[in-house]
């Protein structure tokens, strides 16, 4: 008889999918599909089939009510089942504790000798479909730069409103006609109603705004009770879960000052939970304990804001945030993108500069000698040929430039940045052909799943007809004798609707090793 469960740390998914499934089969038959991810300490080797783990990024290491049990989550879920899936999105790692993200799950399939199989989703369903969304979050949240950094409002629907007490009135009218909208906000405020069922949690009297957090009386099942729309829910009730339309409080632990996003761990309310040790951290790793604390504040926010399949409405407690979110939205039917669009920087160059003859459109506005003497903020063009087979350091790039553009103003200038035309059609679902766009030179951390300039003896790029290439980099990796991880093979794959393009597999039998020249920022 086949052993198989659906498996999540967090008890919310679980008891909405069993509620679900109430009076479709017998209550012993569902019950044993849904496991806690604590729940296999002492498993046999394959004691089941498969095991799919929802939101793995969310495994502790220990289990137990105190977290002192057992030897790591992410082991333990491996050993238990002849066939372990795991979805995971680093993006929504939003604790301390949260140790099941991408890497941890490759060092411990290499230690354990499992093999490996590795998919990226192309596509989702979540928030009316849209890339386009979650590419922007990504981009004004300040997680990562991408190509999105306006949106336009009739791909999906987000509005930013002025009041609490407006946010709820509008979740309060969707929700009435299916019960599938709720509020949810950032841990910014304690929870007295936990001892006290008369006090409120939520308050802000300015706009006579007050409202309890969930878990009060339906527990997991908060997401889909009957009213449990006037409460609100945080992080560890929608997780995993979606919703129609989903209204977000962002508190001040998420601000804007100076136009920047800056995180503030500090406005976390004394009872939350998931940046319990952070404290004890910074004393010995401050600058660890503080991008720690940044990761998670800024992905608690992009995962709140992602619960709603047709729509987010958002009240921001910084009102320099909440002007900050307006400027990089675009209304439907708006025919001139805010000022963040690059589109809308277009401009012609300065008469004292030579811009190269080659290029029909210049994407960005051109600085001239003397304005870069006089201080003027600038980024180097360079082709692309001269970017992969030159330059090894920023005085490589000044020396390769071919002219010099101004930074779009939604951009933070940072040393390495360059721009370069792309030719050909191997990226054409992310790059057109001739499209301009902004790269990172010699970019540091991991490259899995970016878009990079390679370079490599064995290459022979029909785009480029060089030994570079543009293309979405992958790296497997092997655990040395010494503890060192090594690349064992690395693949360089195109992303286009064009036939006639392969993947590039390169492996250490092949020579030196591949230089990752610089990564795609954005396409402009």
């Amino acid at each position: 008889m086949r052993r198989d469960s659906y498996v999540s740390k967090n008890a919310a998914p679980r008891a909405v999918y069993a509620a679900r499934l109430t009076g479709t089969m017998s209550k012993t038959r569902f019950h044993n599909l849904f496991r806690g991810s604590g729940s296999f300490m002492t498993a046999e080797a394959d004691s089941h089939d498969v095991l799919i783990v929802d939101e793995a990024h969310r495994l502790n290491e220990k289990s137990g009510l105190y977290r002192n049990q057992g030897e790591h989550q992410v082991k333990e879920l491996m050993q238990a089942a002849r066939c372990s899936i795991f979805f995971v999105d680093d993006d929504q790692v939003v604790t301390v504790d949260d140790v099941g993200h991408s890497q941890a799950l490759q060092q411990w399939a290499q230690r354990l000798g499992a093999e490996v199989t590795e998919l990226s989703l192309a596509s989702q369903f979540r928030c009316s479909g849209s890339d386009g969304y979650l590419a922007w979050l990504d981009d004004v949240l300040d997680i990562r730069s991408t190509a999105n950094p306006v949106l336009d409002t009739a791909e999906y629907d987000l509005r930013v409103v002025d009041s609490p007490a407006e946010l709820h009135r509008l979740i309060e009218q969707k929700n009435g006609k299916n019960n599938r909208s709720r509020v949810v906000a950032g841990y910014c405020w304690t929870w007295p109603s936990k001892k006290d069922p008369e006090a409120w949690d939520i308050e802000m009297p300015e706009f006579g705004y007050r409202r309890r957090w969930n878990l009060s009386k339906d527990g997991s099942l908060w997401i889909m009770a009957p009213n449990s729309v006037a409460e609100v829910g945080c992080i560890h009730t929608c997780q995993g879960l979606e919703l129609d339309y989903v209204g977000v409080i962002i508190g001040q632990d998420l601000r804007c000052e100076a136009e920047r996003i800056v995180t503030d761990v500090s406005q976390r309310a004394r009872s939350d939970q998931s940046v319990k040790g952070l404290k004890s951290r910074a004393k010995t790793a401050p600058l660890e304990a503080r991008e720690l604390a940044d990761r998670i504040i800024k992905n608690t926010y992009r995962t709140l804001m992602t619960r709603g399949m047709k729509g987010c409405f958002v009240y921001c407690t910084d009102p320099a945030l909440a002007t900050h979110l307006r400027s990089r939205l675009k209304a439907a039917g708006q025919e001139v993108a805010p000022k963040a669009d690059a589109a809308a920087l277009q401009e012609q160059p300065s008469p004292d500069t030579a811009a190269p003859t080659n290029l029909p459109q210049w994407p960005l506005q051109t600085v001239s000698e003397a304005e870069r003497a006089a201080g003027a903020p600038a980024i180097p063009v360079l082709a692309l040929k001269f970017a992969a087979g030159s330059f090894s350091d920023v005085q490589s790039l000044e020396d390769g430039a071919e002219a010099w553009v101004a930074p779009p103003e939604w951009l933070s200038l940072q040393p390495g940045l360059f721009v370069a035309q792309v030719q050909g059609e191997s990226m054409n679902r992310r790059i057109p052909n001739g499209a301009w766009c902004l790269f990172r030179a010699n970019p540091g951390g991991t490259r899995n799943g970016k878009v990079v300039v390679a370079e490599h003896h064995s290459i022979d790029c029909p785009d480029t007809g060089g030994r570079y290439t543009v293309k979405v980099y992958h790296s497997d990796k092997q655990l040395s004798p010494d503890g060192e991880w090594l690349n064992t093979r690395i693949t360089l794959s195109p992303d286009t609707t064009a036939p006639g393009y392969e993947p590039m597999v390169i492996t250490p039998e092949e020579g030196d090793a591949v230089r990752v020249v610089a990564e795609l920022l954005v396409v402009l």
